[in-house]
């Protein structure tokens, strides 16, 4: 839980509407073989403050470059985000992949970059976290993944 806290709490609030494409990495195994790393899938949903909803999509209409790439260089990738209203209230659902090895030492990279935590200063006042991300201390809901296919 303490990595799904760091997470929501520090990555969360700039991964919005962008989708960066970025390969599985390969490693070399012990017998010389070519390995993919793991891809670890992230389902999370929040909810989103209603008078935001507009200023929320006209800054994911133009993320700022230098957190798309803080993104792909700490191994996320294949990122989407998504609102629904659901009984007059907005929500966001987000689906993104982590290809790296350490996701806290990643996730470390992401929160000493400046760029990122100005992006982080505009996105975070946005959003309103479900009761039990904010019981927590969290802002995103992580989701169980109950059926995924290639």
């Amino acid at each position: 839980m303490k990595r799904l806290k760091f997470l929501s709490t520090l990555v969360m609030p700039f991964f919005v509407f962008t989708s960066c494409s970025q390969p599985v990495k390969n490693n070399i195994s012990d017998n010389g073989a070519v390995k993919k790393n793991k891809v670890e899938r992230y389902g999370m949903v929040t909810g989103l403050k209603p008078e935001k909803v507009a200023y929320y999509k006209k800054i994911h209409a133009a993320v700022w470059p230098g957190v798309l790439k803080k993104n792909t260089e700490c191994n996320i990738s294949n990122y989407s985000v998504y609102l629904k209203e659901i009984d007059g209230k907005p929500y966001l659902f987000s689906y993104w992949e982590y290809t790296g090895a350490n996701f806290a030492a990643d996730m470390k990279k992401m929160a000493a970059d400046t760029t990122t935590q100005r992006w982080w200063k505009e996105t975070a006042p946005t959003q309103l976290a479900l009761p039990d991300a904010a019981a927590k201390g969290e802002t995103w809901s992580r989701m169980e993944e109950v059926f995924h296919v290639d």
